[in-house]
């Protein structure tokens, strides 16, 4: 993984999101997870764990041919290495920016040749970032939208509680700006 993927990787993520350097519960270790020459395999179950989500988005992944070179048992069962649990980390990070299944194959396709498409991913990923940008502030004027309707309805309560005239709503228009 490159220095760029490692860093949008990386990310400030609340505890049940998937992190860059967090490794999968070693006491949920199955039989597929044993230590193989050196080389630590994880079963589909423990990336379910890890990752928050169910067996068939795994596959999806690997079918979109977003996650590859995925080992199998002599049963057939998949099994995960430390390099798909990187893939995926960054699939989940891109996802969680909002990027399409689509941009998240053109990243990975112009990384695999970075020299010759430096631009296209950086053309891609300012895109998203300007489009995160325009969410946080919508996001944000949500928020005081929310903060300004629990101000005036904890006022309506404490008037209905106290037996006191009824707030006026413009009177909480101002409280719940920054």
């Amino acid at each position: 993984m490159d220095v760029m993927t490692r860093a949008l990787v990386a990310r400030d993520a609340p505890g049940d999101a998937p992190q860059a350097d967090a490794q999968p519960n070693d006491a949920a270790t199955t039989d597929a997870g044993a230590d193989k020459g050196g080389m630590r395999e994880y079963s589909i179950q423990e990336m379910k764990r890890k990752f928050h989500m169910r067996a068939s988005a795994l596959r999806y992944y690997e079918e979109a041919g977003l996650l590859g070179d995925i080992g199998r048992t002599p049963n057939g069962q998949r099994l995960y290495t430390k390099a798909n649990i990187d893939r995926m980390e960054a699939i989940a990070c891109f996802k969680d920016a909002g990027m399409t299944i689509d941009e998240i194959k053109r990243f990975f396709d112009y990384e695999a040749d970075e020299g010759e498409h430096i631009m296209d991913m950086l053309a891609l990923l300012k895109h998203r970032q300007h489009a995160i940008e325009r969410q946080r502030v919508a996001l944000e004027k949500a928020y005081h939208h929310v903060l300004r309707k629990v101000r005036y309805y904890s006022a309506v309560n404490e008037s209905i509680v106290g037996g006191a005239p009824h707030p006026d709503w413009n009177d909480f228009e101002d409280e719940a700006r920054p």
